[in-house]
């Protein structure tokens, strides 16, 4: 079977992981749902591309300020470790969440942090409400700063420039697809879209998490065992 072009494989890798961490429900989907209910399509259209912006600039932000520190050596054999844990428990995470409202959270330190900066910008339009919500969740920029390394290490993005964009570019293409379909489903429906079936969806980004954990974890033991012959 032929070997994808870099870029391609880096865009696809971008567009996945785009899509599956957008599918959890979290405070952008919540708002979605409640605004595209009551105001129509347009209006939660431009919630989801407020947030989809934000969650392209922290996704830039961890490919070209932390991702390459974190693939040398050592550190690099730490952060596929760290990553491979870090993607299974969000697939064990939203694989067992009970409730939509279970958002995932790093501590209580950083929802005071999300608090604040929604409670000084007050964002009054569509598009700014969107961009906020993602903005105060700082867990964003970690989980992009974790992922990113692994992509990285595991070659599935090069650390250079056309790899870097093609997978922001697949981010913003995943990211906003959800958000952008949600908004139709939503307004289609008006408000019979039940978080019922949102919960399903979760289930189902858990069940992609788990699946990409265990080919992670299957490429670390490989390359153990490669070492120790």
């Amino acid at each position: 079977m032929p070997e994808l072009p870099p870029i391609l494989l880096a865009g696809l890798t971008g567009l996945v992981s785009g899509l599956l961490l957008s599918i959890p429900v979290g405070p952008v989907n919540l708002t979605i749902m409640n605004e595209g209910a009551r105001r129509g399509f347009f209006w939660a259209m431009m919630i989801g591309l407020g947030a989809t912006l934000m969650e392209v600039i922290y996704c830039f932000i961890a490919f070209t300020g932390f991702a390459s520190f974190f693939s040398h050596g050592y550190i690099k054999a730490a952060m596929e470790l760290t990553s491979f844990v870090f993607m299974l428990f969000l697939g064990i995470r939203f694989l067992l969440a009970k409730s939509v409202r279970a958002a995932v959270h790093l501590a209580d330190a950083a929802d005071k942090i999300e608090e604040q900066i929604e409670s000084k910008l007050r964002p009054h339009s569509a598009f700014m409400t969107g961009f906020v919500r993602v903005m105060g969740n700082v867990g964003v920029l970690v989980f992009w700063i974790i992922l990113a390394a692994n992509f990285i290490s595991r070659e599935w993005v090069t650390p250079d420039w056309p790899g870097k964009l093609a997978c922001v570019a697949g981010v913003a293409l995943g990211t906003g697809s959800w958000f952008i379909g949600l908004s139709w489903m939503i307004s289609l429906g008006h408000g019979k879209f039940s978080e019922k079936t949102l919960l399903r969806m979760e289930h189902f980004s858990g069940v992609g998490l788990l699946a990409l954990a265990f080919v992670h974890g299957g490429n670390i033991i490989l390359q153990m065992s490669r070492h120790k012959l």
